[in-house]
C-alpha cells in the first residue's frame, strides 16, 4: 500500500512564513515612507499658503509685513494650516512652522522668513519678496 500524505512539510511552511514576514516588513516600511512624505507635503502646502497670503494679500493692502501671523491678520489662509501635522500652532515653541519677521518697527516689518522642518529633506524656507 502506498501512503502518500497530502499537505505541506514543515520546511515548506517555514518558507511560506518567512516570505509573508518579509512582505509584511516591506509593507510597513513603505507605509511609513508614504506617511512621512504626506506630512512633508502638508507642511510645504501650509508654508506656501501663508507665503502667498502674506505677499499677495497682506503686503499689497498694507505695504509692510506683520510682526506675527495668525488667522486674524491672514484671513485668506485656511485656519487649519496654522497648525502643523503634530497639532502645534505656529508661534508656539515646538511648532514645525516658524515665522521670523525682520527689520521691524512699530509692529511693521520690512521682510520675513517662513520656515518648516521636514522629515525627509532639509528645512523648507520661503523669504519675503520685498526687502
Amino acid at each position: 500500500m502506498n501512503k502518500h500524505s497530502r499537505g505541506f512539510t514543515v520546511i515548506e511552511l517555514i518558507v511560506i512564513v518567512l516570505i509573508l514576514a518579509g512582505a509584511s516588513i516591506m509593507f510597513f516600511i513603505q507605509k511609513n515612507n508614504v506617511e512621512v512624505a504626506a506630512r512633508d507635503n502638508e507642511r510645504k502646502t501650509a508654508i506656501n499658503a501663508m507665503y502667498y497670503s502674506l505677499e499677495n494679500v497682506f503686503y499689497k493692502a498694507n505695504g509692510f509685513y506683520p510682526q506675527t501671523i495668525s488667522e486674524a491678520n491672514l484671513p485668506s489662509v485656511d485656519p487649519a494650516l496654522f497648525t502643523d501635522p503634530n497639532g502645534v500652532k505656529i508661534g508656539t515653541a515646538k511648532s514645525d512652522y516658524r515665522y521670523e519677521p525682520l527689520n521691524c518697527a512699530n509692529e511693521q516689518c520690512k521682510s520675513y522668513t517662513l520656515r518648516t522642518t521636514l522629515q525627509n529633506e532639509a528645512d523648507y524656507v520661503k523669504d519675503s519678496q520685498n526687502k
